[in-house]
């Protein structure tokens, strides 16, 4: 889904708050060894000065949201596989080098590479009517002249497999409102292959989300081996809305789609690293950030620029001040997040014998935070939450249990806990 620049300095200061005030205080382990013994009343205490300092060192200017805005103004989408992904990944270098933070570098990853091409899908009958859309990421083309068929609408995976017998030879439309995102983006990610193994020639969905404004989202899905490729498209809400009540109404509905997507040969691309050093034990490792690259149809300013600049801000403000955490800050913003996730299995396999003690993600949207989810020993949710704690002048110190995310998701597999940011996402669909 493409994302647009915001103007909302104050809630990215806000953002970076929760890292900036929760990560130099990391205590716990991540890994199999016993949990040291801490007393949880005594951590608010014995930090608050240092917090008052970092909220007061952030809330100086608005230098992150200047910061967001000049990455998506410069340098727009940054598509895995495109130049001015990797153009992008230069000037954060750079500029993390001129913030003087410690061993800045890019780690070579190679990212799958998909153009989207010309596309359009228009209806024919019962009237015709141009319908904004959008082909999902990594899909194949239909045929130069496209594809012209009936449309059959279902309402989820259910309804299709009811009416599998009147699917093959169409167009299947997924009209699946949307419920949470994490239920409904499987009809995207799953409905070609889903379509296709009917007999279908071409998917559409509804696109996952629950606001819009005759505005497709794009986003990623995958196809099997075992079952035919076929084109898969999103398009509006309202338009998915206006075909269902003509299905309803047992009127003959009859589309046109056109797509020129295809997979180049993979690319060359980066993830990119920055750290400050541990002061006892810089062998231990906290590792946080967000990805670099973004969807090619919009500035990649909240999925997830906004995440990346409050995660580097951070570790750039802790720098400034002067602190030293005991264990080492390694800031990751991976590589090819939306339609890979090579960056991360990347990171995961050439980090293996690091001692990660924990892994957090920002990957959630730039509004209002509200604090942390938290995946990793229960036992030591005492703690978090007393770090967490500190938080409560910026109303962000809820931690809920089960945090994970794509990027740290490797790392979580090898057992080390995970944190993601949660935030007020009640108009994350919005922009």
């Amino acid at each position: 889904m493409y994302r647009s620049l915001h103007r909302t300095p104050r809630s990215l200061l806000r953002f970076a708050f929760l890292f900036l005030c929760f990560i130099p205080l990391i205590h716990a382990s991540a890994t199999a060894q016993p949990a040291p013994a801490l007393d949880s009343a005594s951590i608010a205490p014995k930090y608050k000065t240092t917090t008052e300092r970092i909220f007061a060192a952030a809330q100086r200017d608005s230098s992150a949201y200047h910061r967001l805005a000049e990455l998506c103004d410069t340098f727009g989408p940054r598509l895995s596989g495109t130049r001015s992904l990797e153009q992008a990944i230069d000037w954060v270098l750079a500029k993390m080098k001129q913030d003087s933070l410690d061993d800045v570098h890019g780690e070579d990853v190679m990212v799958p590479y998909w153009k989207r091409g010309n596309e359009s899908c228009t209806l024919l009958k019962p009237r015709v009517k141009a319908l904004p859309m959008m082909s999902l990421g990594g899909s194949v083309a239909t045929p130069r002249r496209g594809i012209t068929a009936e449309v059959l609408v279902v309402e989820d995976f259910e309804d299709l497999q009811l009416k599998a017998a009147e699917a093959k030879g169409k167009i299947v439309l997924f009209n699946v409102p949307f419920k949470s995102y994490g239920e409904t983006v499987r009809v995207r990610v799953l409905g070609a292959q889903r379509a296709a193994a009917a007999g279908a020639v071409a998917s559409l969905i509804r696109s996952v989300g629950p606001f819009s404004m005759m505005t497709p989202h794009t986003g990623g899905m995958i196809y099997a081996d075992s079952i035919p490729k076929i084109p898969h498209a999103a398009i509006s809400l309202e338009d998915a809305e206006m075909i269902a009540r003509m299905s309803r109404r047992g009127e003959k509905i009859r589309v046109q789609l056109k797509m020129d997507a295809k997979m180049m040969p993979d690319a060359p691309s980066r993830n990119i690293v920055a750290e400050i050093q541990g002061s006892s034990a810089p062998e231990e490792v906290v590792v946080f950030g967000g990805h670099i690259d973004s969807w090619d149809v919009g500035q990649g300013a909240m999925d997830d620029g906004g995440g990346c600049i409050a995660a580097w801000h951070a570790l750039k403000v802790i720098k400034q001040l002067g602190l030293r955490p005991r264990r080492t800050l390694r800031l990751v913003l991976w590589t090819n997040e939306e339609n890979g996730l090579r960056g991360a299995t990347a990171y995961a396999e050439k980090h293996a014998q690091d001692k990660h003690f924990l892994a957090i993600e920002s990957d959630e949207g730039v509004f209002k935070p509200q604090g942390f989810s938290y995946g990793g020993r229960p036992e030591l949710l005492p703690v978090i939450r007393a770090i967490a704690s500190l938080l409560a002048p910026i109303g962000a110190e809820k931690i809920r249990p089960g945090g994970g995310g794509a990027d740290i998701g490797p790392l979580m597999q090898k057992g080390v806990p995970g944190m993601s940011l949660q935030v007020d996402g009640s108009r994350y669909f919005w922009y």
